[in-house]
């Protein structure tokens, strides 16, 4: 088990346009000619399951239409391509995606444009054009195992864009816009061939996590093996398509209480309820085992919102230990499940 700290994991890399995706400077040449190699490797880090975008002070219009000439248009999302700083496009395309700033690489061939981004936003990779090739071969941004969630992560979130902008179009309440979504989420006992894609939940996950840590597939397998830990592994559809697997929980299980040791789910699912589901299944399994139920939370800069969940369930705090908080949800009050969404809720545990 590590902190996020112990371990940085790039989810974003961001790409200048001249003189690093291709040769040439857009606004003063009549023609730019792609770089030898780049193409293979955005197109390995889009099978990757890394998301990529573009951060260019040049005319939109003009440098998407090379982009569509080269065939790569479609890896990049919420691209800048515009005449603002470098760390204003970084910025927006983080907050587009929902993601740290912390998360990105930014390639640029200008070590002045990677000096402004350091200096501003010291937590973002530079990475100097002339090292692009080495990209896979980083450890922070080539993940140890491919799961079916990271060969269609760029769809995915393709398909969020899609659902943001219905939703900005929608005239009813958000109660309605989220039943009109027909989702349906289904909770189930994590199998032996869920942990590569629970170990990428847990590296990747750090704004929606109650603790923060990260766990290696050998420790996910160990609590997998054994008979005081449950991992559960839950999953998410709408008529639009597949969120994927988006959302853990660890429970260590005694005779006479369970400790909720982890519980997260992506960012893209945020504004859906799902860890209100979560937990709310979690409230009437432990209410059926008759035992108590606890949660450790350790605060961060970033994960609020999971203290909110807790305390909209009415979790209460009991102790402190270290940085740790304690909370125990007395089991008196407990919730139905929402009416916008179908809850499936598979029995078979784990090997």
């Amino acid at each position: 088990m590590k902190s996020p700290e112990d371990q940085r994991t790039i989810k974003c890399v961001v790409w200048d346009l001249d003189h690093t995706v291709w040769n040439g400077i857009l606004s003063e040449d009549k023609c730019v000619f792609l770089k030898t190699g780049v193409a293979d490797v955005i197109k390995s880090l889009d099978e990757s399951g890394i998301l990529q975008s573009i951060a260019s002070k040049n005319d939109y219009d003009e440098a998407l239409t090379w982009l569509r000439k080269f065939g790569l248009d479609e890896f990049f999302l919420y691209p800048q391509i515009n005449w603002n700083s470098k760390v204003a496009s970084l910025e927006a395309i983080a907050a587009a995606l929902n993601i740290s700033t912390e998360a990105m690489a930014f390639v640029d061939d200008q070590r002045s444009e990677r000096d402004e981004v350091s200096f501003s936003l010291p937590e973002v990779l530079c990475i100097d054009a002339r090292a692009a090739d080495r990209l896979l071969d980083m450890p922070e941004i080539t993940p140890r195992f491919l799961t079916e969630d990271s060969r269609l992560r760029r769809q995915m979130y393709l398909t969020d864009i899609k659902r943001r902008e219905i939703e900005e179009s929608f005239t009813g309440s958000q109660h309605d816009f989220l039943a009109s979504l027909k989702m349906e989420l289904t909770i189930a006992f994590a199998q032996e061939e869920d942990l590569k894609r629970a170990q990428e939940l847990t590296l990747r996950t750090h704004q929606l996590n109650t603790t923060g840590y990260t766990y290696s597939y050998d420790e996910l397998c160990k609590f997998l093996d054994s008979p005081r830990h449950r991992l559960l592994i839950t999953e998410l559809e709408d008529k639009y398509g597949t969120y994927g697997k988006i959302g853990l929980i660890l429970v260590e299980c005694e005779k006479e209480e369970w400790n909720i040791k982890l519980l997260l789910m992506s960012c893209r699912v945020m504004s859906r309820g799902v860890g209100t589901v979560m937990l709310i299944h979690l409230m009437h399994m432990a209410k059926q085992a008759n035992v108590r139920l606890l949660a450790e939370f350790i605060p961060n800069d970033r994960n609020r919102m999971m203290y909110i969940t807790y305390k909209f369930l009415n979790f209460v705090e009991i102790e402190v230990r270290a940085n740790t908080i304690i909370l125990e949800n007395d089991l008196t009050r407990l919730r139905d499940f929402p009416s916008y969404m179908k809850i499936n809720f598979l029995e078979t545990e784990g090997r």
